[in-house]
């Protein structure tokens, strides 16, 4: 019975990734590039669309005037709705909102997980107010490892395995078929057409938080080279690209 809840927990985590538990100091720092990013557009009506169990939600509440998440599991809904958030389980590819209904959304690490990226950027594109703003995201095809965990002999190995997403794109999404990767033009293909301008694009590291919590002194001087790092040409090699981008 037990290894047939750890499988379907594994499935999930394949279908869905896994969302942010704890509040940890990789999560205070992309915190702080959202609300640099937002400014005062975190006090309107703001959607986190992909919300998981809530915890970024959970941050935009007591500053926005209406902050609503959306989530399709319907178990990490009701998690995050015990937080006492309004969330709603719908799929991104299908948000149930008039178009022009929110100043900010929030997609962190989510649009590499639906059914189709394209229909689902369409979507928040359209929700948004001209002059709204949307926080993407997404993970680097640059950074050594998959993070997604890779399917091999038909079996879902959950962790973080190095050079996958290096392959060619076709042997890559064999091992992978559950999760997308991107690259800049990846993310501008997505943009062709929508009426979203882009007001910053860069690439983040992570913040390593496990490491630090086993090995502190040698997992915080990883953390402050590597961050340093997105400063440089190497940023090509971090974690997850952060692109903001405006309704026009």
């Amino acid at each position: 019975m037990a290894s047939g809840l750890d499988q379907f927990a594994s499935e999930k985590a394949a279908r869905c990734g896994e969302p942010s538990y704890v509040w940890r100091a990789g999560q205070e720092r992309r915190w702080q590039m959202m609300l640099e990013a937002a400014g005062e557009l975190s006090t309107g009506k703001v959607l986190e669309n992909g919300c998981g169990v809530g915890l970024y939600l959970e941050k935009f509440a007591p500053l926005a005037q209406m902050a609503i998440g959306l989530e399709i599991d319907w178990e990490r809904a009701y998690t995050a709705h015990r937080r006492d958030l309004a969330v709603l389980c719908a799929a991104g590819e299908n948000l149930p909102f008039p178009d022009g209904s929110f100043d900010l959304i929030l997609s962190h690490e989510v649009l590499e997980h639906v059914v189709d990226d394209r229909l689902a950027m369409q979507e928040m594109a359209r929700v948004l107010k001209i002059g709204g703003r949307l926080l993407l995201f997404v993970p680097n095809r640059g950074y050594p490892f998959e993070t997604h965990g890779i399917y091999w002999r038909g079996k879902y190995h959950f962790g973080n395995i190095p050079f996958i997403n290096y392959l060619p794109r076709r042997l890559r999404n064999r091992l992978a078929p559950h999760v997308r990767i991107y690259e800049n033009h990846d993310l501008e293909r997505l943009l062709i057409d929508l009426p979203l301008r882009v007001i910053s694009a860069t690439i983040i590291f992570g913040a390593y938080d496990n490491i630090i919590a086993r090995y502190p002194k040698i997992g915080k001087r990883i953390r402050f080279v590597l961050q340093s790092l997105e400063k440089t040409p190497l940023r090509f090699l971090g974690l997850s690209h952060f692109w903001v981008l405006e309704r026009v």
